[in-house]
């Protein structure tokens, strides 16, 4: 029987049971799923270099390999070590946590070898080298080898070889693309790009392929983006009038001046909200810039007009804030009777007196985590919801609070993550995007400097004089646990040091994201109650946890993170009348680089994450969105030139009036991405 896409991998040959075991790990269970299994980077050993000619960077090697030994050293950390050798010279090899390593290595084979050449406890060796035996590569080739995720018994090799039973297939895939599209961008077909990214004959072909696919990739978000802006507007929501008097009375009552973004933003919700289309509009605002009382504005026309707003953060202990915070606000007014908290924490006899009070109208502004939607949540009367650090608000969810309110609440969403407008225009494609780029008067200014680990000392002393003072420290690690390969403070290992060490008299709690919700949320609240000095974590507290006595910030191993993730983490302090610290620790005493020195000289969120973008890409703004749930496996969103072309080809097909259907999987992807959402 012939091999199909839809074939289980058993049917190639040499994948028995137990390889297909390993391939289901990694997803893999189907032919096409394989054909599916991106190369994560490619290993060029056309260019190979001579053991004793080898400088620190990333390297090539032909090499013999001999003494190869594995041993545990602490915590379960697994090092291998072998020699490499050519006619010029020898080499230390290091892997770290491959066991399996020494036992694969055949003594006086020839291997391809490629890793990082650098120094490590004073000896140069060559980290973590992937390889290939040189009697297993093909002869008279650009030597371009596709190097993919494996698992334990399962190498790039392997999957090389079961991907060439497929080649036949891999011809024949179907073209996503409509023709016009294919013409009008001068792209290589769908086949030829998946045959070009796992068999690339040179660089250039490898290059044209991930360009196609790339584009494929932004055409399809920018299609789904476009096609979910264009069903929000065909729905009819509530027109909710403008009540001049009032904004005036509330604006006059806060204890503080509205800045001209702020007054900019809120003119604009408040002409959407007046039209019969649903409000879809994302805020950005840079930390401290003030969304709350943006969404407070625009959530006092409904609640004047007897109807209901709702409010979801992505934390219990955000939704706590939020209600505080906003109830404060309402109260000059006497509207603050109306503000009620609905989230996971509350007694079964709250709850039900809650949704009671939500069914009544009793309870207009509505606050709480998502489970606001997904809970038997009868909100008839709701006109806006405002959405907090979720980011995307999809199609699923709003046809749920259709079906609950009766009609198509408008939508405000709000992100504390400065993001490019090129990057906002693919991820959010649906929305308007206003950008509140102006703090507040009264925000005291963080000031950030960079520190050495031979500083130490002097640091320690100036963070125990704040605490002297009564205010508390954040000290932030890249890693949860210690590890070998990573020269990175964690925060176990931070946390016993401060214990034991020069903040031993002073009360210290430990916070990462293997904690459960419920205790991670408990640590939370006793430092926000001031029952912890020093809370060590990692970037679980990066985003929109206030606590107003915090004034310093630690970060460990500065250079392990974003610049806008600093950027957040370094928001979380300064945020009353005390001024803020944020102390960038470096791992070693080498010279601080461009993007580190950038964080000392600017507090300008924006202009930072377009510094991130253009250094190190989107994956460094935006985390783990970028790829997973919006599949973007090869599109870089920093290339602006390929996401205006594919959008703009994408609103032409759009406008063209072309039946879409008939391009049945590019509407499979499609429709997959515009139900993408992080509520979920």
């Amino acid at each position: 029987m012939a091999i199909a896409l839809d074939s289980p991998v058993t049917e190639l040959k040499g994948v028995g049971e137990a390889l297909a075991k390993k391939l289901a790990i990694l997803g893999i269970k189907t032919v096409y799923d394989l054909i599916d299994y991106y190369p994560r980077r490619y290993e060029d050993y056309s260019n190979l270099t001579t053991i004793n000619s080898l400088k620190p960077g990333p390297v090539s090697i032909q090499a013999k390999i001999n003494h190869a030994k594995g041993r545990y050293v602490r915590r379960g950390m697994h090092i291998t070590e072998a020699i490499a050798s050519d006619n010029t010279g020898s080499i230390k090899l290091v892997w770290f946590n491959q066991p399996y390593r020494s036992a694969s290595l055949k003594a006086s084979q020839e291997y391809y070898l490629s890793g990082n050449f650098e120094l490590r406890n004073q000896r140069f060796s060559i980290t973590n080298p992937s390889i290939e035996m040189v009697s297993d590569m093909p002869v008279n080739t650009a030597r371009i080898i596709p190097v993919y995720k494996e698992t334990k018994g399962l190498s790039s090799y392997q999957i090389r070889g079961a991907l060439k039973q497929c080649i036949d297939l891999i011809k024949k895939l179907p073209e996503i693309l409509p023709p016009t599209i294919t013409k009008k961008a001068k792209l290589m077909t769908h086949a030829e790009a998946i045959l070009n990214l796992h068999f690339p004959k040179s660089s250039d072909d490898l290059a044209i392929a991930r360009h196609r696919l790339a584009y494929e990739e932004v055409f399809s978000l920018s299609l789904a983006s476009l096609l979910n802006k264009q069903e929000i507007k065909s729905e009819k929501s509530l027109s909710i009038d403008f009540l001049q008097q009032l904004a005036k009375d509330f604006v006059d009552k806060l204890p503080f001046q509205l800045t001209a973004g702020q007054r900019k933003i809120i003119w604009q919700i408040y002409l959407d909200l007046q039209k019969t289309q649903p409000m879809n509009r994302l805020v950005e605002g840079d930390v401290g810039s003030g969304k709350t009382v943006v969404a407070t504005m625009a959530a006092l026309m409904p609640l004047a007009q007897d109807w209901q707003v709702a409010l979801m953060a992505p934390t219990e202990i955000l939704a706590r804030q939020h209600a505080e915070t906003i109830h404060n606000l309402l109260k000059p007014l006497g509207m603050h009777q109306s503000v009620g908290l609905l989230v996971g924490s509350l007694k079964k006899s709250q709850k039900e007196a809650a949704h009671e009070a939500i069914k009544n109208a009793e309870i207009k502004f509505i606050i709480g985590t998502h489970a606001l939607i997904q809970e038997a949540v009868d909100m008839h009367k709701l006109a806006l919801i405002v959405i907090d650090e979720q980011h995307r608000f999809g199609v699923k969810q709003r046809k749920q609070l259709m079906s609950k309110a009766g009609h198509m609440p408008h939508v405000l969403s709000l992100t504390a993550t400065p993001i490019p407008r090129s990057l906002a225009l693919t991820l959010y494609g649906e929305m308007d995007v206003s950008i509140l780029d102006e703090k507040p008067k009264n925000r005291a200014v963080i000031e950030t400097t960079i520190k050495s680990p031979n500083s130490r000392p002097a640091l320690y002393d100036e963070i125990d004089q704040e605490i002297d003072k009564g205010r508390q420290a954040f000290v932030v690690c890249p890693l949860i646990s210690e590890s070998e390969a990573l020269n990175a403070k964690s925060a176990e290992e931070t946390f016993q040091e401060m214990k034991k060490g020069y903040f031993k008299n002073r009360r210290i709690g430990l916070l990462h994201g293997k904690l459960k919700a419920e205790l991670k949320q408990a640590i939370m609240q006793d430092f926000i109650d001031h029952k912890f000095d020093i809370l060590v974590s990692t970037t679980v507290i990066e985003v929109g946890v206030d606590v107003p006595n915090a004034t310093v910030m630690l970060i460990e191993s500065a250079e392990r993170f974003g610049l806008a993730q600093i950027h957040q983490l370094r928001g979380r302090v300064g945020r009353s009348e005390h001024p803020g610290y944020c102390y960038l620790m470096l791992s070693d005493s080498k010279p601080p680089s461009r993007r580190i020195r950038a964080l000392e000289s600017s507090n300008d969120g924006f202009k930072l994450a377009e510094l991130d973008l253009d250094i190190r890409g989107p994956g460094a703004i935006y985390g783990t969105m970028q790829h997973g749930q919006l599949d973007l496996r090869i599109a870089s969103l920093t290339d602006s030139k390929l996401i205006a072309e594919a959008r703009n080809n994408a609103q032409e097909l759009i406008d063209s009036g072309e039946n879409l259907l008939q391009y049945k999987e590019l509407m499979k992807t499609v429709n997959k991405l515009r139900a993408v959402t992080n509520l979920n």
